[in-house]
């Protein structure tokens, strides 16, 4: 584990060469003189943290980062149905409006019922964000010339070992009678009867197959029942609430095992045929021209 060795109070007593050398005989960690008291301690003591801790710690990655400039219009498609909360958004969406306002760009949100209407009005986004559930519906309406993805495409490139998701999806297309999919949520929210990954997952993946899949639903920190080889398929949430390094963490035994994982929003995109498209707009370039 990095660590770093700060001596305070050296505004009082510097730390000696002496002290400096019985513990250099023990660590390799750098040591700093700094003072509470005094200000200028602050930027180098900032300096030497960053060198020891990983980016993730302190840098926010953007879920559009490369994909929009500023005074782009984005469309985000939000439906609201029984999984939904009462007066407010879901976070993914929550983060998704965040985001593109910090990037100085138009956001327009609106539900799957309203999105003709934006054509019809003559917009024409640069970019249109859906929720995974409604590619299907969504991608006949937006236009072929216009970007669409899925809210957890986008939290997929920044959370998750992205390429591993890429490859794992195709699996879909391969799972056989008496297969064992295992599908992982990062929280413990409150379930509905409509449920995506209890109900309305197993469904679609069992009506793409055409095969008799077994699934199991394991949610929060929740034990993995039985070994991780029993599965040939783990498809993980969108992971709105959890790091990147919890996520590598939650999958590294199916990793190690060569299980291939995929998450919600690539595996309806694969089984609704716009998983291409949906993936296409995260290679997107922005630079101006």
């Amino acid at each position: 584990m990095p660590f770093v060795i700060f001596h305070n109070k050296a505004d009082q007593k510097p730390l000696s060469e002496e002290a400096r050398i019985k513990i250099g005989l023990l660590t390799n960690a750098e040591i700093l003189d700094i003072s509470t008291l005094n200000n200028n301690s602050l930027v180098p003591a900032t300096e030497v943290i960053k060198k020891v801790i990983p980016p993730s710690a302190y840098l926010k990655p953007s879920l559009f980062e490369g994909m929009i400039r500023p005074k782009d219009l984005v469309l985000l498609v939000t439906p609201i149905d029984s999984e939904a909360p009462e007066g407010r958004m879901i976070l993914p969406q929550q983060m998704a409006i965040r985001d593109v306002l910090d990037q100085d760009a138009l956001c327009l949100v609106v539900k799957e019922t309203e999105l003709q209407d934006v054509f019809d009005r003559g917009l024409k986004p640069a970019l249109v964000v859906t929720d995974s559930q409604a590619f299907g519906m969504v991608s006949k309406i937006v236009p072929e010339d216009i970007p669409l993805t899925g809210f957890s495409v986008l939290f997929a490139r920044i959370r998750a070992n992205f390429d591993l998701y890429l490859k794992g999806t195709h699996k879909l297309s391969e799972l056989k009678t008496g297969d064992r999919v295992l599908i992982l949520e990062s929280c413990s929210h409150h379930v509905s009867c409509d449920d995506i990954g209890r109900v309305k997952l197993p469904k679609w993946i069992s009506e793409f197959s055409g095969k008799g899949i077994q699934f199991d639903v394991v949610a929060g920190q929740d034990p993995i029942p039985g070994s991780m080889t029993d599965y040939a398929l783990v498809v993980q949430c969108g992971v709105c609430v959890v790091t990147q390094k919890q996520l590598a963490g939650r999958l590294k035994p199916a990793v190690e095992a060569g299980i291939p994982v995929t998450n919600y929003g690539l595996s309806i995109a694969y089984m609704n045929g716009v998983f291409d498209r949906a993936v296409a707009p995260l290679s997107l370039k922005t630079t101006e021209q």
